[in-house]
């Protein structure tokens, strides 16, 4: 009987090697049946469009087309009568916007749909399909982000990164730092103190992280800093991988009071001076507090020199009324989603259903 020959020592890095380019070749099979799909369902829309167009095609056509299709292909799903409304209007909704068109197909018929049901204007549209795209969100997440309104809160956002962050950087930032959290998945009651939030927080911290935008690394809480004999601690550190950089966050259970932004400006200096990577970007300052003043805010923020942002939390889902009708001009929120570019072979191309 032959003996086995020992395994090489490079054969680990050649077998996950080996599983990476199988991965790859999986994950662009179904990104080109995904494209091939919505190609299907646009192209059947428009024919769909012109024909109540010329020969006033009704709804009992369309119901006929759906059952003669489901018989001349039997076993294939997507077909329903009200699917096909929907590639109706799919095709209406983006056959006339050069720029969106393109993007629908970067992600999942199932995202296209909700995003096209739920949205009802272009550039919430456009910030939806870039994030479903960009960081491969669900369907059920999708569904969270919009109901928990995840655009205008990022819309909203208050901060100083234009002014201390590199241009390619502060766009990036901007979308990492809301303008409110909703930690609804925390056993707490309306009244509780900083200590308590903190203590629930890292109980839930993946719920945490997964709030905060997904792309955050959990570094430590209380992390702390010794600065010339003398200790200080953030209440929680995180590390962004998208912005490679620390985040600091200062949890307080009160309104924002500008004297924060200067602990915080401090925490942030002596991260940059003792912990931050020499391939790092500046770290950035989060106070997540539970109310503020807007203008208070800017004020305070004016003459900081440090990349800060300042947030509220609440424990339900729900924007502020006062708040809405206050969103940028649309040309800013073009600029910010640009930033938030189609990224090259990570789309999610999946039906969505999971977690």
């Amino acid at each position: 009987m032959a003996q086995k020959s020992p395994i090489p020592s490079d054969y680990a890095q050649a077998f996950e090697a080996i599983k990476k380019r199988v991965r790859a070749a999986q994950y662009d099979a179904l990104k080109a049946v995904n494209k091939q799909l919505i190609a299907l369902y646009w192209d059947v829309g428009g024919i769909i469009v012109v024909r109540q167009e010329s020969s006033a095609w009704g709804r009992s056509v369309v119901e006929r087309v759906a059952a003669d299709l489901q018989q001349e292909f039997p076993g294939i799903s997507g077909f329903s009568a009200s699917n096909l409304w929907r590639m109706r209007g799919f095709y209406k909704t983006y056959a006339e916007n050069e720029k969106l068109a393109p993007m629908v197909r970067e992600i999942g018929w199932s995202h296209n749909v909700m995003i096209m049901e739920k949205c009802r204007d272009s550039k919430q549209r456009e910030f939806y399909i870039r994030m479903t795209a960009k960081f491969g969100w669900t369907k059920n997440v999708l569904a969270i982000r919009i109901q928990d309104q995840t655009y205008e809160k990022t819309l909203l956002g208050q901060n100083n990164f234009n002014e201390t962050l590199p241009g390619t950087v502060s766009a990036q930032a901007k979308l990492a730092v809301r303008d409110e959290y909703t930690f609804d998945f925390l056993e707490l009651g309306e009244e509780h103190s900083e200590r308590e939030l903190e203590r629930a927080i890292i109980s839930r911290i993946e719920h945490f992280l997964r709030e905060m935008g997904g792309m955050f690394a959990f570094m430590g809480s209380q992390y702390r800093l010794e600065i010339d004999g003398q200790e200080f601690f953030i209440d929680l550190l995180l590390y962004h991988r998208l912005l490679k950089c620390l985040v600091a966050i200062e949890l307080k259970i009160s309104d924002f009071k500008p004297e924060y932004v200067g602990k915080m400006q401090f925490y942030l200096a002596a991260l940059d001076d003792r912990v931050r990577m020499p391939d790092e970007n500046p770290s950035i300052g989060m106070i997540l507090c539970r109310d503020k003043k807007r203008t208070i805010v800017e004020y305070a923020l004016k003459e900081s020199n440090k990349p800060i942002g300042v947030a509220t939390y609440r424990i339900v889902r729900k924007l502020p009324e006062e708040l809405k009708g206050k969103l940028p001009d649309p040309k800013q929120i073009g600029k910010l989603l640009e930033a938030v570019e189609l990224p090259k072979g990570k789309a999610d191309v999946g039906s969505g259903e999971g977690a």
